[in-house]
């Protein structure tokens, strides 16, 4: 069964998870420990796969990016009927592109560029999970113009405002 996706329609969906994705920080905020009496406190303190992460902060940022595009990459596949595994796959792999512009140091240093760059990561994905076929080309381009002008848009307005 073949689904009609209109350009306007898969434009909103990539307008929409893109502001979503510039307005809700993904990372949580954690806690510092209180440690009382003569214990001192290392760097990294756990061990297994807690520790791992602690140790390689880019892998961490790059997981939690794929599952986060995956999950989103998969409705956006659903929704314009393009394929849930498909959209899932894309959308990891944008997933892990923004998980690393978020953790790059430099990225930290320029937050429009970052904010830029991740908007455009975010319309690209999106984009060739919403679309197939004819005229990919030109709505791809589209959708991570949407992208990079609401990163842009997004950032500009942190930088200045907040």
């Amino acid at each position: 069964m073949k689904y009609f996706v209109s350009q306007r329609r898969a434009l909103s969906v990539v307008a929409l998870a893109g502001t979503l994705f510039a307005l809700v920080p993904v990372a949580p905020a954690f806690a510092d420990a209180q440690l009382h009496g003569g214990t001192s406190k290392s760097k990294y303190q756990a061990t297994g796969v807690k520790g791992y992460f602690q140790r390689h902060p880019k892998v961490k940022s790059a997981t939690v990016g794929a599952g986060v595009g995956a999950g989103v990459g998969a409705v956006t596949g659903l929704i314009s009927g393009k394929g849930t595994m498909r959209g899932a796959a894309i959308g990891a792999g944008t997933g892990v592109g923004v998980g690393l512009v978020s953790s790059s140091e430099t990225m930290k240093r320029h937050p429009v560029v970052k904010s830029t760059a991740t908007g455009t990561l975010l319309g690209a994905g999106l984009g060739l999970a919403a679309t197939r076929g004819h005229g990919k080309g030109k709505k791809i381009a589209a959708a991570t113009a949407v992208g990079a002008a609401l990163g842009l848009g997004t950032g500009l307005l942190k930088d200045k405002l907040f």
